[in-house]
């Protein structure tokens, strides 16, 4: 049987989050989404169990943006290793450049569409990683 892949999307934008739920339905995953609108919710969220197999994260969000969320998760020695995947409108290369040294597992440019190869690419190394849940 295979087990619950725990989600943890931080996006403020609620079409966003509506799209990655039907992106998720239409690929039969079994999931547990949490949600937050920024990366100080977000951090209140880990601070509860179970930690996210996976973070789906935004770059420009109010509070707290995506790339100051990565830089904490990446200094605590409880989250440093949990896969992020950045879901994004930003195409700039330097954004790209700096959350790749950061060590995010892809970048996603939104929206999250089947027939953008490059999106697509991204999201079946998601999906391939997530099929290791047993």
């Amino acid at each position: 049987m295979m087990r619950v892949v725990n989600i943890l999307l931080i996006e403020d934008d609620n079409l966003d989050v509506i799209d990655v739920r039907r992106t998720l339905d239409k690929l039969s995953i079994v999931y547990s989404m949490k949600e937050a609108r920024n990366g100080e919710e977000a951090l209140q969220l880990l601070g509860q169990s179970p930690l996210p197999d996976f973070i789906i994260l935004d770059l420009n969000m109010p509070k707290m943006n995506g790339f100051e969320m990565l830089q904490v998760l990446r200094n605590n020695p409880a989250w440093k290793d949990i896969k992020v995947f950045i879901l994004t409108t930003s195409e700039e290369r330097e954004d790209r450049k700096a959350v790749d040294a950061m060590g995010v597992s892809g970048y996603i440019v939104k929206p999250l569409k089947f027939n953008n190869t490059g999106s697509l690419d991204t999201f079946n190394l998601m999906i391939d990683l997530m099929n290791m849940q047993n």
